[in-house]
């Protein structure tokens, strides 16, 4: 190799070894600090464009399972306010199933139809209230159900059924002004209680129905979720055991680079010596 005052090669080779070594330090950090090893597009391309579709998946899935959230309240609600009104027709056969006494007085048929008639309109405050984020599910109100999201590209829906409670409907077929107010009409109502309460308890059942496929729905999303969140952490998580000791041996390279870049740009001195006597 030529001693030349002007170009020092091993100087120049010692250095550009000092700065790849310097610049590997930096990229270790910026993933001890990060947590990442490709933080950006310019860390690998084509990983970071896999990742951020993941991402991109992961956010439309988050909105999805807000979605089955609401729809679990909502169908929480309604079974809530069915069971509910289950238990007062119970009571409201009780009272119709007395009232057919033929050997009861006028004092007491008019209690019995009085407490019916609370009842009755307790069953009206019910379907009233039976609401959650402005969905009923009982009043009539949503005669087709309604849908909720169920796929991040939100082309397919699931349905959560209306069961239509109103009084002197399909469901509960006694007459909004029903009485206990003599034997044949305490029977009417007891025949109409019967055929109510049977087809309310039906439709709790295709409720529970309903709200146990959002359930599982929601459980599938949320492992998905799940599935997706590790794939993107495959792809872009630093593994901190390693870059700790590719940070350690780094150091101890850097400190070498430098001591090499101090024995080459000494080797100029030798020229003088050349020239001694």
């Amino acid at each position: 190799m030529t001693l030349s005052v002007h170009t020092n090669t091993s100087a120049m080779i010692a250095l550009q070894n000092l700065n790849k070594t310097n610049n590997d330090m930096v990229e270790v950090q910026n993933r001890i600090n990060t947590g990442l090893k490709v933080s950006g597009a310019k860390d690998n391309s084509s990983v970071f464009a896999v990742a951020q579709g993941m991402r991109s998946d992961i956010g439309a899935l988050g909105s999805v399972e807000s979605s089955l959230d609401r729809a679990v309240s909502i169908g929480d609600v309604a079974i809530a306010a069915g069971e509910a009104i289950s238990d007062l027709l119970i009571q409201m056969r009780e009272k119709a199933t007395a009232a057919m006494d033929p050997s009861i007085d006028t004092f007491s048929r008019q209690a019995f139809d009085g407490d019916f008639k609370s009842l009755l309109d307790q069953i009206n405050v019910i379907l009233s209230n039976a609401e959650f984020d402005g969905a009923n599910l009982l009043n009539g109100s949503l005669t087709n159900g309604i849908a909720f999201l169920a796929d991040a590209d939100a082309t397919r829906t699931v349905t959560l059924d209306g069961q239509d409670m109103s009084i002197g409907g399909s469901i509960i077929t006694i007459a909004a002004a029903a009485s206990l107010g003599t034997v044949t009409l305490a029977g009417n109502v007891v025949s109409a209680i019967q055929t109510s309460l049977d087809n309310v308890n039906q439709a709790l059942a295709n409720l529970g129905s309903d709200l146990k496929k959002m359930e599982a729905h929601r459980t599938f999303v949320g492992k998905l979720m799940d599935s997706l969140t590790e794939g993107v952490g495959n792809l872009v998580d630093a593994d901190m055991a390693k870059e700790s000791a590719r940070l350690q041996a780094l150091q101890v390279k850097q400190q070498l680079g430098v001591q090499a870049l101090s024995i080459a740009n000494s080797e100029p001195q030798i020229i003088l010596s050349l020239f001694g006597r």
